[in-house]
């Protein structure tokens, strides 16, 4: 991807090596997930299996999706952030990737939306971090938090991309950062509120295939915004973010962890849907020919 005349975005925040405690929200229930609790206990295992394997605990864990933060997290005051200026290559990359987004989603709010784009920030972390949503690690994979309106990232996990799930690429990187910011449109076009009171009232099985149609929806706004991108891209990145896509599909997580592939339990969608709906945003292009919630096959 062609980003030497890119500027870099402003919206960051460097908090690595500020460390966040890893206190999981929801201390006494455990941490829910699709409208479930699962024990601590049951959370350190699924983490051990998922680091062994080289998969994104909130796969397992069924997570990923628009969780709502509890209650008592939302108006915890958080870490102190400080505004940084990218100081490494990779620093760079985020920050003018992140640029892309706000230069693509200016332009789609003002155009097809009709409203002003209200850009996220990004958080650099390195291990935990504290959130509005509550705290995490690392392990969890990148995320978004819809209560801050901030993606949170740690750049190894761009190492993990490329060894352990097999997709390298700075256009794969760039389309987990374009992934997260889709999960940022749909909270700012109130999607994101809806499905979790959708959620809230469904059964686990129909709680997941909510999610599933959320993150699918988050792949094809990173495709809308390629799309938009079309003139950076060199020969190879759209294969970068399918292989991207492939890798961390839930059917191929679930078989490398397990043996098995559980449909039901998919809260991310299996690999064919997501580099599908990826490529639906980019031959697309618009944020009306994403809408998962309406399509009857995914």
């Amino acid at each position: 991807m062609r980003l030497d005349d890119e500027q870099e975005s402003t919206n960051i925040e460097d908090r690595r090596g500020q460390g966040g405690g890893f206190n999981l929200p929801g201390m006494g229930g455990g941490l829910g997930f699709g409208g479930r609790g699962l024990s601590l206990g049951t959370i350190a295992i699924v983490i051990v299996v998922a680091l062994v394997f080289g998969i994104n605990p909130l796969t397992l864990l069924g997570g990923g999706g628009p969780s709502a933060p509890p209650a008592e997290q939302i108006g915890q005051p958080q870490q102190p952030a400080s505004a940084a200026r990218p100081a490494s290559e990779t620093d760079s990359f985020v920050a003018k990737v992140l640029r892309t987004t706000e230069r693509s989603w200016e332009t789609i709010f003002a155009t097809e939306i009709g409203q002003p784009y209200e850009a996220p920030r990004l958080v650099l972390f390195t291990g935990d971090v504290q959130s509005a949503c509550g705290a995490a690690e690392s392990a969890m994979g990148p995320f978004y938090c819809p209560a801050d309106k901030k993606v949170y990232l740690d750049q190894r996990f761009f190492d993990d991309l490329s060894r352990r799930f097999g997709a390298p690429g700075d256009f794969a990187a760039a389309y987990v950062i374009a992934h997260e910011v889709g999960h940022h449109v749909q909270n700012l076009l109130g999607i994101s509120g809806q499905a979790q009171q959708a959620q809230q009232r469904a059964s686990k099985t129909r709680a997941n295939a909510i999610s599933v149609r959320v993150e699918l929806q988050a792949d094809c706004f990173a495709g809308v915004w390629a799309k938009d991108n079309a003139g950076r891209l060199e020969p190879g990145d759209v294969e970068e973010a399918l292989r991207a896509a492939t890798a961390i599909g839930d059917d191929t997580l679930q078989k490398a962890a397990q043996g098995v592939v559980v449909p039901e339990s998919f809260t991310h969608g299996s690999s064919a849907q997501r580099t599908r709906w990826f490529m639906r945003g980019m031959t697309g292009g618009t944020v009306a020919g994403c809408d998962t919630f309406a399509a009857q096959e995914i």
